[in-house]
């Protein structure tokens, strides 16, 4: 097996199993065993656990922003939808048990590590992405509906856990519909 697959088979299984079971709850060791490598392969792509939780953390996002540019590239006279509906999809394929973002600034919140900076500068840069797509429709307190929308994507991943992800986004629709509605864009 080559270095870069199985750094992937690391990340992998890291990834799955801190989903899964929680960030501290997922020793080094099973990750290990899980993807079948030997210690010191993960070592030598992985100086220690804190750096392999950023690197999963840092894979997820960039699968996260594939999901969302597919979705409004797809329609973009309508992006405020197609965030919705790819953030369904994700919700669907990768974000069933909640957002790994926020349980892992659950389990390292005030901890001197780059894993809460990685969660922020994640969440802020959604914001301001919706906040750029509202002042690109020229519409006025973008902060004010990049807010709104945020709470509704939280909001429908929280609720995945519990009603599913197909309820979870089929909610989160009609919301923003009614939100759009208030904005009057329609």
């Amino acid at each position: 097996m080559s270095k870069s697959i199985k750094k992937k088979a690391i990340l992998k299984s890291a990834e799955s199993l801190f989903y899964n079971h929680g960030f501290h709850a997922v020793g080094m060791k099973r990750v290990i065993e899980e993807a079948n490598v030997a210690g010191m392969t993960v070592y030598n792509h992985f100086t220690s656990k804190e750096r392999l939780i950023e690197e999963v953390l840092k894979q997820c996002e960039i699968q996260y922003w594939n999901y969302l540019h597919a979705s409004v590239e797809k329609n973009p006279r309508t992006p405020f939808l197609q965030i919705v509906k790819g953030h369904g999809k994700w919700m669907n394929e990768k974000g069933k048990n909640g957002c790994m973002f926020l349980r892992a600034l659950e389990e390292y919140a005030d901890t001197d590590n780059q894993i809460e900076a990685i969660v922020r500068n994640h969440k802020n840069d959604l914001f301001q992405y919706i906040e750029s797509i509202a002042l690109k429709q020229g519409l006025t307190q973008c902060d004010t509906i990049a807010s709104q929308i945020m709470l509704l994507l939280e909001g429908a991943t929280s609720s995945a856990e519990i009603f599913g992800p197909e309820k979870a986004e089929e909610q989160a629709i009609y919301m923003l519909e009614s939100l759009l509605l208030s904005w009057r864009i329609m």
